[in-house]
């Protein structure tokens, strides 16, 4: 068995995972997201280090469920990316992290735009910067925060934050490294990205990142208060994009893999890590598997977009299905653009000015009508992001929105082919994937199992196929207009 822990921005979760495929109850605990004046997102890193050791020992005692033979073999650790986690030489916090939501980057990213800086980075290493990423939230600190910056021996992320503080260990995954200075081809960072932003002062802080297959063994203080052995073998990482790609089964070249969580990520696995040629937007990434990479595209708003707006109509999610089901293709002429971050967008274009609308609403126009405008919007949103990516092959679903029938059925329709989903832990199942892999011990069960098929209407498809060309068009001319 394999203990996974999948730590999210606010919710982190752990649970059992067997070679067979069967999982323990997945136990959750919640942390503190704190926003403040500035657009300022922060996480206090011992707190959620501390809902990590809770719901590790809630998994660790499910081992009695499971056969007496069947020992924990590894903890598998995936979580949040982007950001910025500073840590002293002992692991401790430097200051609250800065969370991948946090905006206070935003004039830092829009000089960059302005200058060319953020085509340049993109042209080297395939990633496009948005306020909550490294490079910037590192520059806006050297420029607002040098003390603290000093104060520093490692500007990292959320998942090697852990690790270091399990395995005394000082490392990066190479999916994290990924944003947005590494050479992903190469596995090194790449000096003259550095440059560009102005950074090559603070490359010390940037640990390099572990090789394919490296375990860390867990620390004996540690594994007392997890109730592991001293010694475990740890696996760090991949993040959780690229661990919900793994669990969902990503094989294929071609083959494209939606998270439809609070954010909308789009996935699709690649052999060639040059960047594309398009906007400076989404990211490349490096994977744990030869001559595989990641090209993702992470769009700011999923479920955090329709669960404001239920919240405004009074609607609980429970209702969800039968709420699109009352509102036929097309929601009675209401269309939406999805943009509903106070961050604006980062993918498949980066502006932080971006913002939603809802038009061509009526009297006629109905509750079913709003949502089902908004879910189709993000569906649309999708459809960009993995046409952009050039996805050529089946595509996966999972996360909180897949769980939707009637959604499944949009997206499906909007993408032009079958979505097939997969509901349950499918980050922890990544990042055990990935552990299995380093132990040299497959699992027997393979991760692209699904619980069902959203099947696309041939009516449904060529209605939506208009809908989203009508839909590129009004983003064209909204994006003049911000």
């Amino acid at each position: 068995m394999i203990v996974g822990v999948d730590v999210g921005t606010s919710v982190t979760k752990a649970q059992l995972v067997a070679r067979d495929g069967r999982t323990g109850p997945a136990h959750e605990a919640r942390s503190t997201l704190y926003t403040l004046p500035g657009n300022r997102v922060e996480q206090d890193m011992d707190e959620v280090i501390g809902t990590v050791v809770t719901v590790v020992r809630a998994a660790v005692a499910d081992a009695a469920q499971f056969a007496p033979d069947e020992p924990v073999e590894a903890l598998a650790l995936t979580g949040q990316g982007d950001g910025l986690w500073l840590r002293d030489a002992r692991g401790r916090p430097v200051g609250r992290a800065l969370s991948w939501m946090d905006g206070r980057a935003a004039p830092v990213l829009e000089g960059w735009s302005a200058d060319g800086t953020t085509d340049a980075v993109f042209r080297r290493t395939g990633a496009g910067m948005f306020p909550g990423a490294a490079g910037p939230l590192l520059a806006h600190l050297a420029a607002h925060e040098p003390d603290r910056l000093a104060a520093a021996e490692t500007a990292g992320y959320c998942v090697d934050a852990l690790t270091q503080r399990f395995t005394g260990e000082r490392t990066v995954d190479a999916s994290d490294a990924s944003l947005p200075f590494l050479d992903v081809s190469t596995r090194t960072y790449d000096d003259e990205a550095l440059d560009l932003c102005g950074l090559s002062d603070w490359r010390g802080l940037l640990a390099d990142p572990a090789p394919p297959g490296t375990l860390f063994g867990l620390l004996p203080k540690v594994a007392a208060e997890l109730g592991l052995p001293a010694g475990l073998p740890v696996s760090a990482g991949p993040f959780d994009i690229p661990a919900c790609g793994l669990g969902s089964g990503l094989e294929q070249i071609g083959q494209g893999n939606l998270i439809i969580g609070t954010t909308l990520a789009c996935q699709v696995l690649a052999s060639d890590p040059a960047p594309g040629s398009g906007e400076p937007a989404g990211m490349v990434l490096a994977t744990p598997y030869p001559d595989r990479y990641l090209r993702v595209m992470p769009a700011m708003i999923g479920t955090a977009g329709l669960d404001w707006l239920l919240g405004m109509l009074g609607v609980r999610i429970e209702e969800l299905d039968a709420l699109l089901a009352q509102s036929p293709y097309g929601a009675g002429g209401v269309t939406a653009l999805p943009f509903l971050s106070t961050s604006g967008e980062r993918a498949p274009f980066v502006d932080a000015r971006a913002r939603g609308r809802l038009d061509g609403l009526s009297p006629l126009t109905g509750r079913a009508d709003l949502v089902r405008a908004l879910c189709e919007a993000v569906a649309y949103s999708a459809r960009h992001c993995l046409e952009t990516l050039g996805v050529a092959g089946e595509i996966t679903a999972c996360g909180g929105g897949a769980r939707s029938g009637e959604w499944g059925r949009i997206f499906a329709g909007v993408l032009g082919r079958d979505v097939h989903v997969r509901e349950d832990a499918v980050g922890i199942r990544g990042a055990a994937r990935v552990a299995w892999d380093a132990l040299g011990a497959a699992p027997e069960n393979s991760a692209s199992s699904f619980a069902r098929v959203s099947r696309a209407d041939p009516d449904a498809v060529a209605f939506y196929d208009d809908g989203y060309h009508r839909y590129l068009d009004t983003l064209e001319r909204a994006r003049q207009s911000w």
